[in-house]
């Protein structure tokens, strides 16, 4: 790790913030309705990049340079030709002690004599992300679970916890329990030194609460071998990997229509797709990935689950792109850079913008909160609840079908 880069860690262990007292809202009346909550997390932008010129919300046009600059953030190209670095080094230079003017720094920021992360995509371009937005709920201070890229933040939405895990694994293909003895991921304690670490935890998931409750959960991802299964974050969950409930709850991506279809719906579903349909920067691009989650959506509003689902989209890391807000600082893992959160469901307040301060673990806190789960670490505990962005009580919101687009 470069100088800086050690200077910026050991600056983020002194800054630390002591996390706020438990939030925990009592169950509204009606919440008990939802019996089917979904998360679809996606791959790489951050909400200036996607909604930062979203009526009403805290976005940004324009982003600081590390030399005091201001400059204007360009339109953004549908399928880019490498991603911007996105390590948890790279967020901490991006974030630069919460003056947000780094990102020029970061690995790769600049090709072609652009700045490709000084980019934002418009209406036009995302136009469903955008019509869920405005008809059901928008989350503009979501940030993610740790400074950093995929591994870590994908199983924050898990456990609320990354096992200290910080970075990215240092092998191709899986990113978990089935990598051998010899992978390694870079760590942290917390009073910030680093270790390495193997890819493969023990800790207990919303999967094991679930469990204990008797109420069902499943896994959608790609299958090993196909890109995209690094995501999935149960293959580094050694009890889940190597136990009965990998061949029974991890699930094919493929089988999503038919199991929507068939009204087999589980009480938690997360849903991670393979790498054209993910939205990473230089796979798929935003369109098709953005058509990915309006087919599993409309799929879901047919079915006669709606009535009782709350769906989740969000992304999974900040990608390397700009965003204005500086994360507020809750440990020396996170809080990373913003991210979008949509909140789609029946009791979903109509145009709704949620201004509270969320992250993954926010999400399992939910999970946790609708089914009467313990919560299972300091994060999800001192998280704040979302029950200010529903309403049990009034007028269900209709399904809103919309049509995927032809992507150029």
């Amino acid at each position: 790790m470069s100088k800086c880069c050690a200077a910026l860690a050991a600056a983020l262990v002194a800054m630390v913030v002591v996390g706020s007292a438990p939030v925990s809202a009592a169950l509204p009346t009606g919440a008990n309705q939802i019996k089917h909550i979904i998360f679809i997390l996606k791959e790489n932008h951050t909400f200036d990049n996607y909604f930062g010129t979203f009526p009403g919300a805290d976005g940004a046009t324009t982003g600081k340079l590390h030399d005091g600059r201001t400059i204007p953030l360009g339109p953004a190209p549908n399928f880019y030709n490498q991603d911007p670095g996105h390590s948890f080094g790279d967020a901490l230079l991006a974030i630069d002690g919460g003056k947000m003017d780094g990102f020029d720094l970061i690995e790769d920021a600049r090709q072609n004599g652009k700045l490709i992360n000084y980019t934002q995509f418009h209406q036009d371009e995302i136009p469903n992300y955008w019509a869920y937005a405005s008809h059901f709920v928008l989350a503009d201070e979501f940030f993610t679970s740790i400074h950093g890229p995929s591994f870590p933040n994908h199983l924050y939405t898990i456990a609320a916890q990354s096992g200290e895990a910080i970075n990215n694994p240092d092998v191709n293909g899986a990113w978990g329990c089935n990598d051998g003895i010899n992978a390694r991921v870079e760590a942290l304690d917390p009073s910030g030194k680093r270790f390495e670490e193997r890819p493969c935890f023990d800790f207990q998931t919303v999967a094991d609460s679930l469990n204990s409750a008797g109420l069902t959960w499943r896994y959608y991802s790609p299958p090993s071998g196909v890109p995209g299964f690094i995501w999935c974050a149960y293959d580094a969950v050694k009890h889940v990997r190597f136990g009965p409930q990998w061949r029974t709850n991890v699930r094919r991506i493929a089988k999503i229509p038919g199991d929507i279809a068939q009204g087999d719906i589980a009480n938690v579903t997360w849903i991670t797709t393979d790498t054209e349909l993910s939205e990473h920067p230089d796979e798929g691009g935003s369109c098709g990935g953005e058509n990915s989650t309006v087919d599993i959506v409309n799929a879901i509003m047919k079915s006669p689950a709606w009535s009782s689902s709350v769906i989740f989209i969000s992304w999974d890391d900040f990608g390397g792109f700009y965003d204005h807000v500086a994360p507020p600082q809750v440990d020396v893992y996170g809080l990373g850079p913003r991210v979008p959160m949509l909140i789609i469901s029946p009791f979903a307040k109509a145009g709704y913008l949620e201004h509270q301060q969320l992250e993954f673990s926010s999400i399992v806190k939910f999970m946790e909160e609708i089914f009467g789960l313990p919560f299972l670490t300091a994060r999800d505990t001192n998280s704040n609840d979302m029950f200010d962005a529903f309403d049990f009580v009034g007028t269900p919101q209709p399904p809103m079908v919309l049509k995927p687009l032809r992507c150029r």
